[in-house]
C-alpha cells in the first residue's frame, strides 16, 4: 500500500501536470472577438427568428448549408471554424441565448482534441455549457453531433470517441440533450474513414458527407423523410 503522504504528492503532481497542460493548450476565446462582432452586425440587421433552430460550433457548423439541406426549416448557422467548445461557452450570451433557439445543434471537440485537450477536459466543457444553456434556456434541446473520425486526424480517432462515448452516457440521462452519432456512416468496409465522405484536406466534409449528415439528423429535428432535401 502506498503511504498517504506519497499518494497525496502523487496526487498533487498529476493535477498540477494536468492543469499546466491544458493552460498551455487552450487558446483565449477572445481571439473570435471579430467574429462574433460580425455575427452581432448582422443580427441588428436582421434579427433572427425566435424558436429557430440554431447551428453553432466550428467549421463543420460553419460550412453546413443548412438553409439548403433544411429548408423547411427556420435556421441560424453560427459556427466559426477553429472553434473549441470553450469559445461556444464562452461567447453563449451573444450567439446563443439571445436566439432563444428551440433546439441547439452543436458539433465542438474535434479542434479541442486537435489542439492537445483531452477527451475528459472536451466532456466538461460540454456539460458547462449545456448547463448554462439549460440555465437560461430550460426548454432547449441541445443536439450533441458526435465528433467524426476524418482521415487528418486517424490517429486522435481513439481520444475523440472516447469523449463521445461520455457524451453519449451523458444524453442518455438528460431530457434534452441528444447525441447524433455521424461515426459509424463515415467509415468504410475496412473500418477506417472513407474518403467519399471528405474535402481533399481530409478533415472537412464533401458534399455527400454533408448529405449523410443531414440524413441522420432529420428524424431529430421531426422532419419527415419524404420532404428530405436537396
Amino acid at each position: 500500500m502506498i503511504p498517504k503522504p506519497i499518494l497525496a504528492m502523487v496526487v498533487i503532481l498529476m493535477t498540477t501536470f494536468v492543469l499546466a497542460d491544458e493552460a498551455v493548450k487552450r487558446p483565449k476565446p477572445e481571439r473570435w472577438d471579430k467574429a462574433i462582432a460580425k455575427f452581432l452586425e448582422a443580427d441588428a440587421k436582421e434579427a433572427p427568428p425566435k424558436g429557430a433552430i440554431l447551428f453553432v460550433g466550428s467549421s463543420s457548423i460553419r460550412m453546413w448549408d443548412t438553409k439548403e439541406w433544411f429548408p423547411q426549416l427556420e435556421t441560424i448557422n453560427r459556427g466559426f471554424g477553429g472553434s473549441w467548445t470553450q469559445d461556444v461557452l464562452h461567447h453563449r450570451d451573444k450567439i446563443v441565448v439571445p436566439y432563444a433557439p428551440r433546439t441547439i445543434v452543436l458539433y465542438e471537440g474535434d479542434n479541442d482534441i486537435g489542439g492537445g485537450l483531452r477527451a475528459e477536459a472536451v466532456f466538461g466543457d460540454y456539460v458547462k455549457f449545456a448547463e448554462a444553456v439549460h440555465e437560461k434556456l430550460p426548454e432547449t434541446t441541445i443536439i450533441f453531433v458526435a465528433i467524426k473520425p476524418s482521415i487528418k486526424r486517424w490517429a486522435l480517432w481513439p481520444e475523440m470517441k472516447k469523449a463521445n462515448d461520455f457524451v453519449t452516457k451523458r444524453c442518455e440521462s438528460q431530457p434534452l440533450e441528444r447525441f447524433l452519432d455521424i461515426a459509424p456512416v463515415l467509415l468504410g468496409a475496412d473500418g477506417k474513414p472513407d474518403a467519399r465522405f471528405f474535402a481533399k484536406d481530409g478533415l472537412h466534409l464533401s458534399k455527400e458527407g454533408y448529405k449523410a449528415w443531414s440524413d441522420l439528423l432529420r428524424p431529430l429535428l421531426n422532419i419527415p423523410s419524404a420532404e428530405k432535401s436537396p
